[in-house]
C-alpha cells in the first residue's frame, strides 16, 4: 500500500544519501505491488524474478529523477509496467488476443483429462479466478490487478499504462464482462455469486 507522502520523501532522501537500509525498507514497502504487475503479466514463471529485481534496479537508478509528481506507487508501478511490456514485446508475446473466438474446456484448465465434478471438487472460487484472470488479455488483467488487488483509481491506471481514463473504465469493464462469462460458462452461477464479479 501506498506510504503516506511525508514517509516516502524520507525515505527516498535517505536511499539518495546512501543508506543501503532505507532501501531494503524501500524494496519491502513496494514489493507486493511489483509482484502484482510482473505476476498478471508475465507468463514465464523463471523471468518474473528477474524481472522484480531489474524494476527495483531500474527504480534505484531513477530515484534522483522521481519529483513527486505523482504518488510513488503510481511511478512504481509505471515503470513495472513498461518493464513489463518491453520484455513481452521482445519475446513477441501478444498484448491482446481476440477474446471473442477462444473457447476454454475443462482440458485446458486443469492440464489434465478430469471430469467436470472432480475438477470442481479440486479447486476453489479463488482458484478458478485465478486461472480465469491468467487467460485473459495482457492489458485486461493488469488492469483488474492494478484497480481490485491494488485499488488505484482509473486516473492512477491510465497515467500507469498511458490510456485515457475512458479507456481505462472501457477496458476493465470488458475485462469484467469477458471473465464473467468465461466463468458462468464453466461453473455453476450459484457458486460464483460471492466473487463480486
Amino acid at each position: 500500500m501506498e506510504a503516506r507522502t511525508k514517509d516516502s520523501k524520507f525515505l527516498i532522501e535517505e536511499i539518495l544519501s546512501g543508506n543501503q537500509k532505507a532501501f531494503q525498507t524501500f524494496i519491502e514497502t513496494y514489493q507486493r505491488l511489483v509482484s502484482h504487475v510482473v505476476f498478471r503479466m508475465v507468463p514465464d514463471e523463471a523471468d518474473r524474478e528477474d524481472l522484480c529485481q531489474d524494476i527495483f534496479l531500474k527504480i534505484y537508478k531513477n530515484l534522483p529523477e522521481f519529483k513527486f509528481n505523482s504518488k510513488v506507487s503510481t511511478w512504481i508501478a509505471r515503470i513495472a509496467y513498461n518493464t513489463c511490456i518491453n520484455y513481452l514485446e521482445k519475446r513477441k508475446i501478444p498484448l491482446f488476443e481476440d477474446l471473442s473466438t477462444e473457447r476454454i474446456s475443462l482440458d485446458n484448465l486443469s492440464g489434465t483429462l478430469v471430469a467436470p465434478d472432480e475438477y470442481a471438487e479440486e479447486r476453489d472460487i479463488s482458484q478458478r479466478l485465478k486461472i480465469e484472470i491468467e487467460k485473459l488479455p495482457v492489458h485486461f488483467r493488469t488492469i483488474l490487478t492494478l484497480f481490485h488487488l491494488e485499488s488505484m483509481s482509473y486516473h492512477e491506471i491510465g497515467d500507469i499504462m498511458k490510456l485515457p481514463e475512458g479507456t481505462v473504465k472501457s477496458y476493465l469493464f470488458r475485462a469484467r464482462k469477458s471473465l464473467k462469462e468465461r466463468l458462468l460458462s464453466q461453473y455453476q452461477q450459484e457458486e460464483l455469486w460471492h466473487t463480486g464479479i
